[in-house]
């Protein structure tokens, strides 16, 4: 039975120089900065304002008209009387309730085979290496055993069933190349005791979602898939925060895409109007230590989904927050809770 979280989360003070003891973070994608959707960009800013995140990873950026995202989130959520910060940056993004000390494109957006945002932001008396991923979108292989193409999503003969094949298409994505510039500058990061924080779109299931109790499920094929993204996060000792928090898969399958959305035509929102295409594609990551631990996580959109071409209900044990209104995306947003010791000291490396 879905858990739907009927009313707006509440609001904190901002934290002024004391030491922090809680940090939220928001994965969103905003589907074209919210241009699918009429209203969507206010509505972008209607979530922010509500989620009142600490740190928020943006997805599909897209500067339109030549003008900067990031300042026009800055100054529409000012006007709401809340204070932010970001810079300008390409199909990823970030913002945060927090001066940022410099950012980055550690992994920049190229042919449009997805990118990585890096900020360092001060938190506190911390300094966390907060990152924002959108992962290339072709060669997105949970498609071929649901009978469709993975980078024009026509209708193949047959699903593809062999593993082999699917993690070979797989591997043709960028999303591998992302992932391990990812690491290896988190692993800096980590060296120098900073906390680590990774949210994004990665249009790429988890290996710990395609195992033995799902392989008949969601037209998995029968298919147990060691998804090469999220294995090699984990074997890097990074933490999935959703699995953290509700490690079955089954009671707790965490679909974030193709979200319902109500004010969007369905053809708009499938991909593979004939299969079961749920997935969760969109993860918040974080290094796991005595400074950084995970609180709570729960999913931030409609409790619908696409199925088969129709709009279906959740029937999930998953925690699910209701839009404030409009929802501006075909994704939905995860936010997770941090706990941080008021008595801070640096990990060792």
């Amino acid at each position: 039975m879905t858990v739907m979280l009927l009313f707006p989360l509440p609001l904190k003070a901002q934290e002024g120089n004391q030491p922090v003891k809680q940090l939220t973070v928001l994965q969103f994608n905003i589907w074209q900065e919210g241009t699918e959707v009429k209203g969507g960009y206010d509505a972008i800013i209607n979530e922010i304002v509500r989620s009142d995140a600490d740190l928020i990873a943006l997805s599909e950026v897209r500067n339109y008209w030549f003008r900067n995202l990031h300042t026009r989130l800055v100054n529409s959520l000012k006007e709401k009387g809340y204070q932010y910060y970001g810079e300008k940056s390409e199909d990823t993004g970030l913002l945060s309730r927090y001066p940022i000390i410099e950012q980055t494109a550690l992994y920049p957006v190229s042919f449009n085979h997805g990118s990585i945002t890096k900020a360092k932001i001060k938190v506190g008396n911390r300094t966390v290496a907060f990152y924002s991923a959108h992962l290339d979108w072709k060669n997105c292989s949970l498609y071929l055993p649901r009978g469709y193409n993975s980078s024009n999503w026509r209708q193949l003969d047959a699903p593809v069933l062999n593993i082999d094949d699917i993690l070979k298409d797989n591997k043709k994505s960028k999303r591998d190349e992302a992932i391990q510039a990812f690491i290896t500058d988190a692993n800096k990061e980590r060296s120098e005791g900073n906390l680590v924080i990774l949210g994004g779109d990665f249009n790429e299931p988890s290996h710990l979602d395609w195992v033995p109790s799902t392989r008949n499920l969601y037209d998995h094929q029968g298919l147990v898939i060691q998804w090469p993204t999220t294995l090699s996060l984990e074997a890097a000792g990074f933490q999935d925060a959703y699995r953290e928090q509700y490690p079955d898969p089954v009671s707790h399958p965490g679909f974030t895409f193709p979200s319902d959305n109500p004010a969007v035509k369905v053809s708009k929102l499938a991909w593979a109007p004939k299969a079961d295409e749920r997935d969760r594609i969109d993860f918040i990551f974080y290094d796991p230590s005595q400074n950084l631990s995970l609180k709570d996580i729960v999913i931030i959109g409609p409790s619908s989904s696409i199925l088969r071409n129709q709009r279906v209900e959740e029937m999930s044990d998953d925690p699910f927050v209701a839009p404030v209104n409009i929802w501006p995306t075909d994704h939905k947003a995860l936010l997770a809770t941090f706990s941080m010791p008021e008595d801070i000291t640096a990990d060792k490396p």
